[in-house]
């Protein structure tokens, strides 16, 4: 049996929490190093970690241990630091976006070579998302033709102790939010062919709530509302909505609308849920029976995937794809045109059924 796969994280930030939860004492893969421009960050959580080590960024994308690193730093860095990563001849997998414009992310692409290059989210690997996905493919609501997917927020500096990066090129309700959903409708209605939008930014200015800056103004430098109306390439119609200027919504996350039912998939920002589904017989919403994705799963699972089947489920095509759909919003919105969408990645196959205590232990 093999060594385990070594991880370097690169910023230790709030999210990074979720992914050590995951990865930090799986047996298939071991930290070795940490990174964060806040060492004392880095060595904290060294320190829980048997055998890892607190480096400069450098020196862990230099370090022969790191197969892979995990690139949790803020939107603007992660072209900087997944080119850094790739130029040493690292697999990398990151948070989304991509990158902080479409540009980077097609620099970062290209320059890959033989790694891997994957990036979250991986949420859609987990059993609310791909049990949509069976059940729309086995014909539960027939041919789909359209969808929904919603998320409203009244902004993140109400929870966010340094919440300034989502209100800067690279943020927004869109950037930040949007890769989740728009991820999701890829897994279920494949790749999008052209877009419209829609935005608008009605305050300038944010008020930090929570945290040693409390109280703290900060400035508001991307559109903070944004509409939209993808056009699938298989000729489904999805709307969309995405905002930091709406306390709560009471509509579904997504729905997928069929000619024979419409489907319920649950938040895509999370990895379960229960998924429903109601035709045009029937009076009520019913579970959908039969499961397919990993069970309980958590961030991270997009490396052990790779790690244990050399899948590219989370392959940064995909990441690449959503990026430019969010980016071409973006400039329909501020030039009243519809924007055609050129990059066409292939939908993975559904995620069998893993159960927890299958996919936590060692493959």
């Amino acid at each position: 049996m093999g060594q385990p796969h070594g991880i370097g994280i690169i910023g230790l930030g709030v999210i990074s929490a979720q992914y050590l939860a995951t990865l930090g004492a799986h047996p298939d893969v071991r930290i070795v190093a940490t990174a964060d421009l806040d060492r004392s960050r880095a060595e904290e959580v060294a320190e829980r970690l048997t055998g890892c080590r607190a480096l400069s960024v450098d020196d862990l994308v230099a370090d022969p241990a790191v197969q892979t690193v995990l690139n949790l730093t803020v939107p603007s860095a992660h072209a900087e630091i997944a080119s850094k990563a790739l130029a040493a001849g690292k697999d990398v997998f990151g948070e989304k976006p991509l990158a902080a414009t479409l540009a980077d992310a097609q620099r970062v692409v290209a320059a890959r070579g033989e790694a891997w290059l994957g990036c979250a989210p991986d949420t859609v690997l987990g059993t609310g998302v791909q049990t949509a996905r069976a059940a729309l493919e086995g014909g539960a609501i027939g041919r789909a033709v359209a969808a929904t997917a919603t998320w409203v927020s009244a902004g993140h500096e109400a929870w966010h102790p340094h919440p300034d990066f989502y209100y800067r090129e690279g943020g927004g309700p869109l950037l930040d939010m949007g890769p989740y959903y728009l991820t999701t409708l890829f897994h279920l209605l494949g790749p999008v062919a052209r877009v419209s939008g829609a935005s608008s930014r009605p305050r300038d200015t944010r008020t930090i709530a929570t945290g040693p800056r409390a109280g703290e103004v900060i400035p508001v430098e991307v559109d903070t509302h944004v509409t939209g109306v993808l056009e699938h390439v298989d000729g489904a119609v999805s709307t969309v909505t995405f905002s930091f200027d709406a306390p709560v919504s009471d509509a579904s996350p997504i729905e997928v609308y069929g000619e024979t039912g419409t489907l319920s998939v649950p938040d895509p920002n999370l990895f379960d849920g229960e998924v429903r589904v109601r035709t045009g017989r029937q009076d009520e919403w019913h579970a959908v029976t039969g499961s397919a994705g990993y069970d309980h799963a958590g961030r991270g699972i997009g490396i052990l995937d790779r790690v244990r089947t050399g899948s590219d489920r989370t392959d940064a095509t995909i990441a690449l794809h959503v990026l430019e759909v969010m980016t071409a919003l973006q400039e329909s919105a501020r030039t009243g045109s519809r924007v055609e969408i050129e990059t066409r990645p292939v939908p993975p196959p559904v995620v069998p059924f893993t159960a927890e205590a299958e996919w936590r232990t060692r493959a």
